[in-house]
């Protein structure tokens, strides 16, 4: 083993269920007081077979999406010990993400994608453990077509031959409230066996198209702005806050009435 790969530490006994636990408490109290909801569209619930590994392959339109990986591996994927790459600089920042199944990456070099990728091969040998990877390789608008898929992507499957790949897409759009809505669709799994029948570069076409299929989906759900098409993962404070919902909630209780704090107090729909 070479130096630079003794370097990067193993993060399958890094991982710590006590860690997680505790940071997703943290997570959750910080999402709630800086954006309203999490939702997962109802038609997007996660449909993974078990008994192999997973690769969740997810479009990347914001700084949230790190956020998004501890709220719903703990919600909707809790059979599941999930792993996800970051940029080693910034994982020297955050050292603690080690514990929480982050792994560091040298980004933009041949070297970096090579020990990704054996990373990577370590995670998935167990058939309970998924990848959490960022299909693009960096921020990408939602709208953003074809979805970029970066390069290290087409070759997991040679990695992982008995592996689900899942299409995830995340947008974060404002309805009628200060904050913004995460909403989540998890898309039908692709076996990896149907990826290593198709050359490289007709796996990207094929991992973009499915991608592209849900994100497409959810945009319509999200323009439809109707909370009812979702389920509720994670619920964060309503209203403007402060000294003027303070004064809101004075007058209704001054009413006799029963204090609602959003702007809307119809249903979030258009029009």
């Amino acid at each position: 083993m070479s130096s630079a790969d003794r370097q990067q530490p193993d993060p399958v006994p890094l991982r710590s269920e006590r860690y997680i636990a505790f940071f997703d408490l943290a997570f959750t109290r910080f999402f709630r007081r800086h954006m309203r909801a999490a939702r997962v569209a109802r038609w997007g619930l996660p449909q993974i077979p078990a008994g192999a590994p997973a690769v969740i392959f997810v479009n990347h339109p914001s700084w949230w999406d790190g956020v998004a990986v501890m709220l719903l591996g703990r919600r909707l994927l809790r059979e599941r010990r999930l792993f996800t790459p970051m940029a080693a600089w910034a994982l020297e920042k955050y050292g603690f993400m080690r514990r929480i199944g982050v792994f560091g990456v040298e980004t933009g070099t041949s070297r970096g994608t090579i020990r990704f990728l054996r990373t990577a091969e370590r995670v998935l040998q167990d058939p309970s453990h998924a990848l959490w990877v960022h299909a693009p390789g960096r921020f990408c608008d939602p709208r953003e077509r074809p979805i970029p898929i970066a390069p290290g992507m087409t070759r997991l499957p040679e990695l992982a031959p008995g592996a689900w790949f899942v299409p995830l897409a995340l947008d974060y759009p404002f309805w009628s409230e200060r904050k913004a809505e995460m909403l989540v669709a998890f898309g039908p799994p692709i076996p990896a066996a149907e990826l290593l029948s198709l050359d490289r570069d007709a796996r990207a076409a094929r991992l973009a198209a499915a991608l592209e299929a849900v994100a497409d989906r959810l945009t319509e759900d999200a323009i439809a702005r109707d909370p009812e098409r979702f389920d509720t993962l994670v619920q964060g404070k309503e209203g403007m806050g402060g000294i003027y919902q303070g004064w809101r909630r004075l007058g209704a209780l001054l009413r006799g009435q029963r204090f609602d704090p959003r702007h809307d107090h119809q249903a979030d729909r258009a029009g």
